[in-house]
């Protein structure tokens, strides 16, 4: 059974209704075909108002959705002929962040991405989106893979966060972080992130020191979580609606700060909604951008990224 957020049950009962009509036109021969398109309509409407009405707190939901599509599901519908590489070459392979080769509409490409579960033993296996040290190198090494053979590089980000267990801050997570943030900034590739879910804090940041940063119409993206921000400054994570709120989080905020570059609409009701249909714009939006970044000379994509994020955040003084 699908899952249903709370402030999805309007349209679930008008749903309900509908089944029930038909069940009852089917059982007793009844024409109510007029009455079920009447209800139709109206679920139609208040789907489409519910969804561009949406709150913060409310867009958290859908980014956390457990049936999102995930990293290999949009793999597997945008890209032809990938092949993973496993493996920081120091001994390990977080399976938390995955990456290869692959070709988009023919065109070599490197796409990684960090990968949830959509199952308790798959959220186990990947550590539930939270890379570790090891995950940050091992796409540091396929950054500089692609680097080496000229190739546009494509990063999709669905996390909570970095693993922040004591074997994480033992192995250097702060470090592996920090290196991949200096390191992407100096690629002579277009580089592409598009955050799809959940991207918080470094875990996020170390995948999406970019060209072109993009955001799903109902991911977030931020510094820290809203319960962890509403944990430290009211004392009460119960607060997170305020803190999502504040913290200016949505495709739309960010991209009136300048923080993300482009928004890409998502289909009514969710991503999880039609994986096809989602998939097919990410790939139109990336297609389209790399086209752009192509024709720039890695001097100049290397200045443009450098200018990019030098020119976030301001400062206002009395």
């Amino acid at each position: 059974m699908a899952t249903v957020l709370d402030f999805e049950k309007p349209i679930i009962d008008i749903q309900n209704k509908i089944e029930e009509l038909r069940q009852l036109s089917e059982n007793s021969g009844l024409d109510l075909e007029d009455q079920i398109e009447l209800f139709e309509k109206q679920a139609e409407d208040k789907k489409k108002e519910l969804y561009s009405t949406l709150k913060p707190s409310q867009k958290l939901q859908i980014a956390r959705h457990s049936e999102r599509p995930k990293f290999l599901d949009y793999v597997n519908l945008m890209c032809e002929d990938f092949i993973e590489l496993h493996g920081d070459r120091e001994g390990m392979d977080d399976r938390a962040i995955i990456g290869g080769l692959a070709k988009l509409n023919g065109k070599p490409v490197m796409i990684i991405g960090i990968q949830k579960g959509k199952s308790t033993k798959e959220n186990l296996e990947y550590n539930f989106g939270m890379p570790q040290p090891q995950g940050y190198r091992k796409a540091l090494r396929l950054f500089k893979h692609a680097n080496k053979f000229n190739l546009p590089i494509i990063t999709l980000i669905d996390t909570p966060g970095a693993y922040p267990g004591i074997k994480a801050e033992e192995t250097g997570q702060g470090a592996a972080i920090a290196m991949n943030l200096r390191e992407m900034s100096k690629l002579s590739v277009p580089v592409i992130s598009i955050i799809t879910g959940e991207g918080c804090s470094g875990g996020a940041l170390g995948l999406a020191v970019s060209n072109s940063v993009m955001m799903l119409e109902h991911a977030y993206y931020t510094v820290i979580s809203p319960e962890g921000c509403a944990s430290i400054l009211w004392r009460d994570a119960a607060k997170f609606a305020d803190a999502a709120e504040a913290l200016k989080i949505t495709s739309k905020d960010l991209l009136e700060l300048g923080i993300i570059d482009e928004e890409i609409p998502e289909p009514i009701g969710g991503a999880h909604t039609d994986y096809n249909e989602m998939a097919i714009s990410m790939k139109n939006t990336i297609l389209r951008t790399l086209e752009t970044l192509s024709k720039m000379s890695a001097e100049e994509l290397r200045c443009q990224r450098y200018d990019k994020f030098r020119k976030m955040g301001k400062f206002l003084e009395n």
